[in-house]
């Protein structure tokens, strides 16, 4: 499977670049927040998840720890390599049909947001075709702020800075976003786009691929549980 860079993503720093300009070895640096706590607070114990986009596994491998049991969907070689204890499948996520169905499908890294509103279709149809009856989807939303407070910079603990430089009109509802990490011995940089979706935005692209919002899970409105319609 020959991958393309996606138009509007570059990334730039050692090591293998993603389409959408993610590097390998800058993911597998980056330490893993709160999420694995907020994800399986709002899971039955033992569930099934499909994870999609999961990268390096920065999310699998705690949810492994924790128990569950993981499917990790991603298009790069390169970052499923990096996935320990989970089954792993390579495939773009918009074009993923396992034939199976999943207790929880997870759909994190603000991936909803994508510029391309046919890309967004897809992404949530797959949610809704592998997510069993009686089970949800978890979707993680950019913040309010996340276009507007800019730039903002945070130094993490473990002694890099990581920084959104610059989120830019693009035409068409889509913003051009850079990033920058810096780490005491490499920096990496990251172009993407991604689309600012309103509350009421959101809502309206899960109900057109057949789901409906169960709840917010976090006061920021970051972390959405949903289910089909």
């Amino acid at each position: 499977m020959e991958l393309k860079t996606r138009a509007g993503h570059q990334g730039t720093g050692p090591g293998a670049i993603t389409p959408d300009g993610c590097a390998v070895e800058l993911y597998s640096r980056l330490p893993i927040g709160p999420e694995p706590d907020i994800i399986a607070a709002a899971l039955p114990a033992g569930a099934r998840i499909l994870e999609l986009g999961s990268g390096v596994g920065r999310m699998t491998h705690p949810l492994v720890e924790r128990g569950f049991t993981v499917t990790a969907v991603d298009e790069s070689p390169e970052m499923l390599a990096r996935v320990r204890g989970a089954r792993t499948i390579r495939s773009p996520i918009e074009d993923l049909d396992l034939g199976e169905t999943f207790d929880v499908v997870l759909l994190a890294s603000f991936l909803v947001h994508t510029g391309d509103v046919e890309v967004r279709r897809g992404l949530l149809r797959t949610c809704a075709r592998h997510v069993a009856e009686g089970g949800c989807v978890l979707i993680q939303r950019e913040g309010a702020d996340y276009h507007s407070d800019l730039p903002r910079e945070r130094v993490d603990p473990s002694g890099f800075t990581a920084r959104i430089l610059s989120s830019e009109p693009a035409g068409d509802g889509v913003h051009s976003v850079r990033a920058e990490y810096v780490f005491p011995d490499a920096i990496w940089t990251q172009t993407f786009r991604a689309r600012p979706l309103s509350k009421d935005e959101f809502e309206q692209a899960l109900g057109e691929a057949g789901l409906t919002v169960d709840s917010y899970l976090t006061e920021d409105g970051i972390w959405v549980r949903a289910m089909s319609s």
